[in-house]
């Protein structure tokens, strides 16, 4: 059965706005483009740029933790490194992430809209080819959209995918096939990825992209609809091409090689 690419967002900055785009070039063994390149930490998370390695999630601001990290509106300008932010009762921000001093600057802004919710001190970090993943292989995330009108049905109450900041959000595939394809191959638009793992989820996506309240215990719902916790799939990207809106989306329908 043969899906299509029905949205693609990436999360310039780890537990921040996902941004919408409508293609995207994925590359052999990489992650997502412009995908989780900067972190913002609550408190020293002992990540070190010179040697980065993976930290758990829990060290950062991210919605798991703090639901008012959504109130926060930002996009990142990949040429320039610009990030801008907005939130009610906070000033406009705008500064480069790229340098030190923007980095600063906006530790500073975030700060003041996360107030005593934060532990602290934050501080914006970053390293030349480090992604701040949820998973230290989790390259790239694919939600099965009639997986998430399943769960939708189950609790009885509207369910935003962008709960489950996915990367690649996919339509035709039948509810929760994608469970069962570790280790098998799909084409993506016109790249060939090999399935990772499920998703197993997290309390993130109890929280309400739009009004930053934690309104619905998702991972409850999951566990005791399906006697699991997971939506969705990580895959890594074995031949690289690009994903378009709308491009194609294959199911798995043999092993691939091992």
């Amino acid at each position: 059965m043969t899906g299509h690419i029905a949205a693609l967002y990436r999360h310039p900055v780890k537990g921040l706005t996902p941004e919408r785009l409508a293609a995207a070039d994925l590359a052999p063994g990489a992650c997502f483009p412009c995908d989780r390149l900067y972190a913002v930490e609550n408190g020293p998370s002992g990540f070190d740029p010179q040697a980065p390695a993976f930290v758990s999630k829990q060290k950062f601001t991210v919605l798991a933790s703090i639901p008012r990290v959504a109130q926060a509106r930002t996009a990142y300008d990949e040429a320039t490194g610009v990030l801008t932010a907005g939130a009610a009762g906070r000033p406009d921000f705008s500064a480069a992430l790229t340098e030190a001093a923007g980095r600063e600057a906006f530790a500073a802004w975030l700060e003041g809209l996360l107030g005593e919710e934060a532990k602290g001190p934050l501080k914006v970090v970053f390293a030349e080819g480090h992604r701040f993943t949820d998973h230290p292989l989790g390259h790239v995330s694919i939600v099965n959209l009639a997986s998430v009108r399943d769960l939708e049905a189950r609790v009885g109450r509207p369910v935003d995918p962008l709960r489950f900041r996915a990367n690649l959000y996919v339509d035709g595939w039948p509810a929760w096939v994608e469970n069962g394809w570790e280790g098998r191959e799909l084409m993506a638009g016109f790249a060939r990825a090999r399935v990772f793992k499920p998703i197993v989820r997290c309390a993130a996506t109890h929280v309400d992209p739009v009004t930053a309240e934690r309104d619905l215990d998702l991972v409850k719902a999951l566990f005791d609809n399906y006697g699991h916790m997971h939506c969705g799939i990580y895959v890594h990207v074995v031949d690289g091409g690009r994903v378009t809106v709308g491009d194609a989306c294959t199911e798995p329908l043999t092993e691939a090689a091992t």
